[in-house]
């Protein structure tokens, strides 16, 4: 399952590729989202991509945040809106 979703994250980066970068973090969620999906299950990577897509936004700060070494830390993390 895992491999479906790389290959639909790289699909996805390849399409926009020349579009404008707008990702408020580093890396950028998709490639956020396909380290978390070469480093852990299915499960974990699916909710720490979707977590960092919501975060994607302007009611967070951004800056750099990468891939969490052990997914538990990132659960206990405080990361609250500005």
């Amino acid at each position: 399952m895992n491999k479906i979703v790389e290959k639909m994250i790289l699909k996805y980066q390849q399409l926009t590729k020349d579009k404008q970068k707008r990702c408020r973090y580093h890396p950028s969620c998709s490639n956020y989202g396909l380290e978390c999906f070469q480093k852990f299950g299915f499960f974990k990577a699916f909710f720490l991509t979707a977590g960092r897509i919501l975060r994607c936004n302007p009611l967070f700060k951004g800056g750099y945040e990468p891939v969490p070494k052990n997914w538990i830390e990132k659960l206990f993390e405080n990361d609250y809106p500005n």
